[in-house]
């Protein structure tokens, strides 16, 4: 069986003219009978009324057998597209569908539902075998942390004994596994935030202290400019995002004039607004757009060759899980700025 379905508004429909077309076969056959009972109408001399009559009323009942067997696929068919078109998950439009009270329908109803059956279980599987891996991932992470931070406070506490060079890549060892440990997390980050009244200033304090040491070898002033603002947040998920802002304006400062990195708190009629701006390289007019495409470099990228791409990705992918909003805007060898927005909730208050 094969129906030709044209489409209106983006939604398929079954024609009658395309239906007919697909029937061929049976309206051949019905002329090559209808020449047949004429010839051996002829052939016993029946009178031209009882002719017309049968004719007619042959006529008449292919043309009802057609008819009725169009709208019954007619109604099947649309019903299943419509569905289709409607539905998040495609795959489930089985729950949905009635089983056809036709047998070519039935048909496609059984196998329809077989496939869907063997999809959703192949779904499954590579679920469990994905969320084994992500388990696996963050234990090993976590587990792999403990000696990298060993070795960081070691080299921090006999600093005579550590060349600096070591230093900065053990900092950087850190860093990539704790943005992976994030990646990872953020496909499921409503099992691992907590949404609470957050301080800004403890949040900045805390990225402050864990980015001492390469603000102070950059010779990068850290103004702050905060005064005890709260947004609801997960604090821990926060600080990861501002880690990775941070870090891209230490990477991408400019050698040639002194460096700052200006953080500001902003209230704006409900919003809170946390401000990370810097006076780096900047970024160029043509990447500024993608910059939070994931893997993307840019031009910058190719400037500093150990840039991954994946950190302003990984920071609006968790801001849109915590329903904030994370923007940029820069000038190439003047200035960057991200901007987090946090908005108030209402609702939090009423149940708090």
């Amino acid at each position: 069986m094969q129906l030709r379905l044209e489409k209106v508004m983006g939604i398929s429909y079954m024609k009658f003219s395309n239906y007919v077309k697909d029937k061929w076969y049976a309206i051949l056959l019905y002329f090559f009978f209808t020449f047949l009972f004429l010839l051996l109408f002829f052939a016993f001399k029946l009178k031209m009324q009882l002719i017309v009559i049968f004719l007619t009323l042959y006529f008449l009942f292919f043309s009802l057998l057609l008819l009725i067997d169009f709208f019954r696929k007619k109604s099947f068919y649309q019903k299943l597209l419509f569905q289709i078109k409607e539905l998040d998950q495609s795959y489930l439009i089985t729950e949905l569908l009635e089983e056809p009270n036709f047998y070519e329908g039935k048909l496609f109803y059984q196998a329809l539902y077989e496939i869907n059956k063997s999809m959703i279980e192949n779904i499954k599987n590579y679920e469990y075998q994905t969320n084994d891996f992500k388990e696996y991932i963050e234990m090993w992470i976590h587990e792999v942390k403990i000696p990298i931070s060993s070795l960081v406070l070691m080299a921090h506490n006999h600093k005579e004994k550590f060349p600096v060079k070591a230093t900065e890549q053990m900092k950087r060892i850190e860093d990539y596994v704790e943005q992976i440990l994030y990646y990872v997390r953020s496909e499921n980050a409503h099992k691992d935030y907590l949404i609470n009244e957050v301080s800004l200033e403890k949040v900045i304090a805390s990225v402050a202290l864990r980015n001492k040491d390469d603000l102070l070898e950059n010779h990068i002033d850290f103004i702050v400019s905060c005064h005890g603002e709260t947004v609801l947040t997960d604090s821990k998920w926060l600080e990861f995002i501002c880690n990775q802002i941070i870090n891209n304006s230490i990477k991408y400062k400019d050698e040639k004039k002194e460096s700052y990195i200006k953080i500001t708190v902003k209230k704006e009629k409900q919003n809170t607004i946390l401000e990370i701006e810097d006076n780096g390289i900047g970024i160029p007019k043509t990447d500024i757009k993608r910059v939070f495409d994931k893997s993307f470099t840019g031009y910058n990228g190719r400037i500093k060759k150990h840039s991954t791409g994946m950190g302003l990705f990984i920071a609006k992918k968790l801001c849109k899980k915590l329903g904030s909003k994370i923007e940029i805007e820069s000038i190439q060898n003047v200035y960057a700025k991200v901007s987090i927005f946090f908005y108030e909730n209402t609702y939090y208050d009423v149940l708090k």
